[in-house]
């Protein structure tokens, strides 16, 4: 093994396959939101 590390990157188009969403710290650590279910999370 020569120690090196290879990363598999996206490219240009390659990435489009991909949807990330930017979702509140606050809702997914915060105790007043335990309750709710994942979906609701997502859906306010």
């Amino acid at each position: 093994m020569d120690g090196t590390i290879k990363f598999d990157y996206y490219y240009g188009i390659e990435a489009e396959q991909f949807s990330f969403y930017r979702v509140p710290r606050l809702l997914i650590k915060d105790a007043r939101f335990k309750e709710l279910s994942s979906d609701a999370k997502l859906l306010v």
